[in-house]
Order: C-alpha cells, then sequence, then structure tokens
C-alpha cells in the first residue's frame, strides 16, 4: 500500500530544490505530480496528469455503480414483464447491468473532467498566490522518511495529506 503526500511549496525554485532531493532519495519522477497556476512554468517538473486534476475517476466510479444499479432493475423488470411473446432469460439481468455500469461510468466521466478535483481545489487560494502544489506517492512505511526529506529541502513546507492510494506505486 502506499500514501499520497500533499504539500506546498513557496515558489517555483523551492520546487525544484524538493524534485532533486526527492530524486536523490530513490522517489521516482512517476511517482511526483506538481499543480501551479498557468503563469508558472512548470514544464521541467513532474505534471499532474488529468487523473490527478480532475474529477475524472471520482465521477466514473460514482457513474459505474449508479449506472449498474440501473441496469440491473432494468433487466429484472424486462424479466418480470417480458414484451409480448418473447422468452426473455437470466443473462438479459447481468448484460444491462454491464451495459448500464458501462454507460453510467461513460457519461459521468464526461462531466466529472470539466470538474476540479476536490482535494486541489483546497489549495486553490495559495496556487493562485504562486505556491506550488505537491503531490507525492510513497510506500507507507516510508513516509516519516520522505516528510523529513521534504522538510530539508523546504522547511516552509506543511504536509497536510497522506491519503492511501492502490498498490501501484512501489
Amino acid at each position: 500500500m502506499s500514501r499520497r503526500l500533499y504539500f506546498l511549496v513557496p515558489d517555483i525554485d523551492t520546487a525544484h530544490t524538493v524534485v532533486d532531493q526527492l530524486k536523490q532519495n530513490e522517489v521516482a519522477e512517476d511517482d511526483m505530480s506538481v499543480v501551479a497556476r498557468d503563469s508558472v512554468q512548470t514544464s521541467d517538473l513532474p505534471q499532474a496528469d488529468v487523473t490527478e486534476t480532475s474529477d475524472l475517476v471520482g465521477s466514473a466510479e460514482r457513474g459505474a455503480a449508479a449506472g449498474g444499479v440501473t441496469g440491473v432493475v432494468a433487466g429484472l423488470a424486462a424479466v418480470a414483464f417480458p414484451p409480448a411473446g418473447l422468452a426473455i432469460g437470466g443473462g438479459l439481468v447481468a448484460a444491462t447491468g454491464l451495459a448500464g455500469a458501462g454507460f453510467g461510468a461513460w457519461a459521468s466521466s464526461m462531466i466529472g473532467i470539466r470538474h476540479d478535483n476536490s482535494q486541489i481545489e483546497t489549495y486553490e487560494k495559495a496556487l493562485e498566490n504562486g505556491q506550488v502544489l505537491f503531490m507525492v506517492d510513497v510506500a507507507a512505511e516510508r513516509v516519516n522518511e520522505i516528510e523529513r526529506v521534504i522538510q530539508q529541502a523546504a522547511p516552509s513546507a506543511k504536509i497536510e495529506g497522506t491519503d492511501a492510494q492502490g498498490d501501484n506505486a512501489d
């Protein structure tokens, strides 16, 4: 299991220092992401992708659940009240559930991609003031070690989040 650390640094120069220190402590660049206001030049820093900056994943998950339930209910209704002259099997319930989940995930992700990640919205004011937000994924057993590295590189950084992440960040 890994943890995602969220913290702000005061400026782009400090962001470069933090990235260098994290790399020296064996944190892969793929496990780091930065977010800054549009006018701040961050092209040489690890960029956050759309799944980190938007509500894409959360919306897709919620849509799949809602669509799946709706599809199963529709399938059950079709089995209980079949159209005239058709014999409908139980496979229809599974098929409509899957179709509903797929459609729900797709439709919700189209909405979610237009909305900011709620975690990043928390830092919106600081970003507008020129600060740089870091998201760093580290193994759970390395959290304290990496927090010390961050504090040494950026003494003013306040690590505010340690969300649990999946097993993909080893």
